[in-house]
């Protein structure tokens, strides 16, 4: 119990936080929303008032030599049937007014959680901690906030109900309040103690969820469905989402059956509690001691008394449930990147004069055991073309990404012009430089938009456009789509068209190349070109990096030959470097893979 009490206490500074989000995100619906709870909270009372008087007012008519107050109950039933229509009113506003503030706020939580996920590290991608703080924060936390200020208001209406119908029932007894209060403690603590084992049971199945998640993605993506059908794994990836859906299928009815239990306990001692001030009125009504508008205005005001009580308590599990779950929004906001922007950065030369410099760098990637690279050292002269070439996993990719700032380095320092990429403004630093990745991304947008994105902030030029798919010969394939450069890529939207896997990748040069950047990384540029297309491909690139940096991450040996000076890496170290001539004629690695690639040609 002392463990839950602490575990509840730890989640209320989220409440303010949450207050505050909400608040910024919706002022003018939230506004709306206290006020309509104030009159959805007094509503109940009046209504309450006004039947106790016509109820009176009926039996008063009742008595010898009494007139029948025709204009007297005529206007009571139409002051409670005009309350009536009042609170229906209300709850419809109120329904449009909550509907509102919430969009709002769900789209500023979800515009948060995309900025923090476009801030952190490209590090934490490759992290299965950081995918479980992102599922839940994606997929819990954006209509929590809400959840806790609908708790909090609902805190507030049942509050001034409650506090208006002990005001009612005080002048039967002081001790019947007492009563009302008592039949509802049980209720709380089975809704309090529950909703920290649900908050529990979701904390622990996460990545189960993320599974069936995955097992339904593979089950309905584009990407899968030509596998999934050529080597019949439809039933393997159906059955491993079947058995992970009945695991947290049946934990979580496990978990509502005993909740539904102890609820059901908690009404029936609640009920016993009450029964007894029931009887008691019951008793004075018989004895003369009230009048029949009396115990009318006693059992309503009761009943509804533990009515709006276990609203109340509904409020606070509401507030206590969601600010367990908003830990996971607040603790993914609060991931802080290690790649850091100086605080004085030190300015980027508008030219290069001596290029890029890895001195002794040392890095392990997060979690691995081994170091990608030790005391690792290359130089990459400024305005020459330098070609890296190398087995799969010799630490190739790795340069790009160090390059880039997309990590740190354990050890050691990267230079451009002599001064450490740390020192200098990392935005400035990737203005400078392009690149097209081992494995681009694939747009579901337009030919245009494609390639611009390298500049999407940029006002858009199509003549650039066109220079850059030219250069990256993608110019022709495009010319043949429906609408051109105007055309949809990909199958996500409507009309959307396909290319092959050379055209897609001739797409991402082209959207490396609209980007006017000094620096150029090239990682695989001709991969899925066939040779005729690579030749043609290597005189449109070596006319473009004329007089820049550029860095080319190959296998083709063919691709390779056309550098000013070529490494050869394996296991994170340069084993060979010089021109293509001088490596044949050592004779050594880069020797034997040209011979075993292209023949001896």
């Amino acid at each position: 119990m002392r463990e839950r009490f602490l575990a509840a206490v730890s989640q209320l500074p989220y409440v303010p936080r949450a207050l505050q989000l909400v608040w910024n995100a919706a002022r003018g619906w939230t506004i709306a929303w206290l006020a309509l709870l104030v009159v959805q909270g007094l509503l109940p009372v009046f209504s309450l008032l006004l039947t106790r008087r016509l109820v009176n007012a009926l039996v008063s008519a009742r008595e010898p030599g009494t007139a029948f107050p025709v204009d007297q109950v005529l206007l009571l039933a139409v002051g409670v049937g005009s309350l009536f229509l009042l609170t229906e009113v209300a709850r419809a506003v109120g329904e449009w007014v909550r509907t509102g503030q919430a969009e709002r706020v769900h789209d500023t939580v979800a515009g948060l959680i995309h900025a923090q996920a476009v801030a952190v590290d490209y590090s934490f991608y490759e992290s299965p901690e950081y995918f479980d703080k992102l599922h839940r924060a994606r997929y819990e936390a954006p209509q929590r906030p809400v959840a806790v200020l609908e708790g909090l208001g609902a805190l507030l209406q049942h509050g001034l109900t409650t506090a208006a119908i002990v005001l009612t029932l005080l002048p039967f007894g002081w001790w019947i309040p007492v009563m009302l209060g008592l039949s509802g403690i049980p209720l709380l603590g089975v809704v309090l103690v529950y909703s920290l084992r649900q908050h529990q049971w979701r904390s622990r199945v996460t990545v189960e969820e993320r599974k069936a998640w995955y097992y339904e993605w593979v089950l309905t993506c584009r990407e899968a469905a030509a596998e999934l059908r050529l080597f019949s794994l439809g039933d393997h990836f159906r059955s491993g989402y079947q058995q992970t859906r009945s695991k947290l299928r049946n934990e979580r009815l496990g978990l509502a059956r005993e909740q539904g239990v102890a609820q059901i306990a908690a009404v029936g001692v609640g009920l016993a509690v009450a029964a007894w001030p029931a009887a008691m009125m019951l008793r004075r009504a018989v004895a003369g001691e009230i009048t029949l508008g009396d115990l009318a205005l006693f059992f309503g005001a009761f009943t509804q008394g533990q009515r709006v009580m276990h609203g109340f308590f509904e409020g606070i599990r509401n507030i206590y449930a969601n600010t367990l779950y908003l830990g996971y929004l607040f603790d993914f906001l609060s991931l802080r990147p290690s790649v850091t922007k100086p605080e004085h950065p030190r300015p980027v030369p508008a030219t290069l004069a001596e290029g890029l410099c890895f001195r002794e760098v040392t890095f392990r990637y997060p979690g691995a055991d081994a170091e990608a690279l030790h005391r690792f050292n290359l130089h990459f002269p400024a305005g020459k073309v330098t070609a890296i070439v190398g087995s799969n996993g010799a630490g190739k990719s790795t340069l790009i990404k160090l390059l880039c700032r997309l990590y740190e380095p354990d050890a050691g320092s990267i230079e451009l012009d002599g001064v450490d990429l740390r020192d200098l403004s990392t935005d400035e630093l990737r203005r400078k430089i392009t690149v097209m990745f081992q494995a681009p991304v694939q747009y579901s947008a337009t030919v245009s938009e494609n390639i611009r994105f390298s500049e999407i902030a940029q006002p858009a030029s199509a003549e650039r456009v066109h220079i850059a798919a030219q250069r990256a010969g993608a110019d022709g394939p495009i010319q043949r789509l429906p609408s051109g450069y105007d055309s949809i890529l990909g199958k996500w939207f409507p009309k959307g068209m396909e290319l092959s896997g050379g055209e897609w990748q001739r797409v991402a040069l082209a959207r490396a190349f609209y980007r006017d950047a000094e620096i150029i990384i090239l990682d695989e540029p001709t991969s899925a070109m066939d040779a005729w297309a690579e030749a043609d491909w290597l005189e449109r690139f070596l006319s473009l990096a004329r007089g820049r940096t550029a860095i080319l991450i190959t296998h083709r040996f063919t691709t390779a030959m056309r550098a000013d000076v070529i490494h050869v890496m394996d296991e994170g170290r340069i084993l060979e470097s010089g021109t293509h001539a001088e490596l044949l004629a050592q004779g050594g690695a880069y020797a034997a893979g040209w011979h075993a690639q292209v023949g001896g040609r």
